[in-house]
C-alpha cells in the first residue's frame, strides 16, 4: 500500500536534535483517535544534507528500532543546502500529499493537521505555516535582532514578488504532489531563499496558496547567522525576481 502522506524533515548536524525529533513524530503518527488515517499512513523521510556527525546513524537506528519500512533516511555527502534537501524528499515522496518541517519541530507536529485540512478539502495545492498572521500562537520568540529582520525580509519579498503572504520562511509546509511535483526542477535556490522561491514558482504558475497561523517556538541552536545569513536571503530574493523576469520560471501546473 502507497502511503497517503509523506513527511520530510531535512537535517544538517542534528544528531543531538533527531532522536527526539523522530519520537513525537512517531508518536503523533500512532495516534490514530485525534488525528485520523492519513497520518497512520504516511512515510517518514529524513533528507541528511551532508552531515558530519551522526545524524543518518541515529535516525538510522531509531527506525531499525521501530521495524517500520515506510521510515527511511536519504543520505549524501556533501551539504547542498535545506532547499536542495527538501526538493529531493519531494522527489522521492511517495505520498499523496507531503508536508516539510524543520528538524527542530519549532511548529509542533500536531499543526500539521491544520495545513493538510485545506488540502483534504481542495481549497489549495500548498499550504504553509505563518507566524505572523497570529503572534499570540508564538510560545517562543526570537531575539529581538532577528525577529525584526524577518519582518523587514518579509516586506521586501512582498515587494519583490507581489505576492500577498506576510511569513514565507516558517519551516512548515504542505503539498498536493500532483500540483507541486510539475514545478519541482524549476526551481534552484538552495539554501535560505528557497522558501520564497518555491511559493514564487507556485504562486507564477496558478497554483492555490494558503497562509495558515501556527503555534512556533524558538529554538535557541538555530544555525542562523544574522548578519551573514541575512546578506544571502536578499541576494537571493533579487535573483529569484531575475529568475522571474527572464521567465524561467513559467511551467505546466
Amino acid at each position: 500500500m502507497f502511503p497517503e502522506l509523506s513527511i520530510i524533515i531535512p537535517a544538517f548536524d542534528e544528531e543531538q536534535r533527531i532522536g527526539k525529533t523522530l519520537e513525537q513524530i512517531l508518536g503523533f503518527r500512532s495516534d490514530s483517535s485525534r488525528f485520523g488515517t492519513i497520518f497512520q499512513n504516511c512515510e517518514i523521510i529524513i533528507v541528511d544534507d551532508g552531515s558530519s556527525d551522526k545524524t543518518a546513524e541515529t535516525a538510522e537506528s531509531i527506525f531499525s528500532e521501530k521495524g517500520d519500512e515506510s521510515c527511511r533516511v536519504i543520505r549524501y555527502k556533501e551539504n547542498k543546502g535545506k532547499g536542495f534537501a527538501v526538493r529531493l524528499g519531494l522527489k522521492e515522496a511517495k505520498g499523496d500529499y507531503a508536508i516539510f518541517s524543520d528538524a527542530d519541530l519549532s511548529t509542533p507536529i500536531e499543526e500539521a493537521a491544520k495545513l493538510l485540512e485545506p488540502l483534504l478539502k481542495d481549497e489549495c495545492d500548498l499550504a504553509f505555516g505563518s507566524r505572523a498572521l497570529d503572534r499570540s500562537l508564538i510560545g517562543k520568540h526570537q531575539p529581538f535582532r532577528r525577529e525584526q529582520g524577518g519582518k523587514v525580509f518579509n516586506l521586501v519579498v512582498r515587494l519583490s514578488t507581489g505576492m500577498p503572504f506576510w511569513d514565507t520562511q516558517c519551516g512548515f509546509k504542505a503539498f498536493k504532489m500532483s500540483a507541486i511535483r510539475p514545478l519541482l526542477d524549476l526551481m534552484k535556490i538552495d539554501r535560505f531563499g528557497f522558501d520564497v522561491e518555491m511559493l514564487y514558482v507556485a504562486y507564477l504558475n496558478g497554483l492555490r496558496l494558503r497562509e495558515i497561523p501556527v503555534r512556533w517556538f524558538n529554538d535557541e541552536r538555530s544555525k542562523v547567522n544574522v548578519l551573514r545569513d541575512s546578506i544571502r536571503m536578499f541576494s537571493e530574493v533579487l535573483e529569484i525576481r531575475r529568475k522571474a523576469q527572464k521567465g524561467e520560471y513559467n511551467g505546466k501546473a
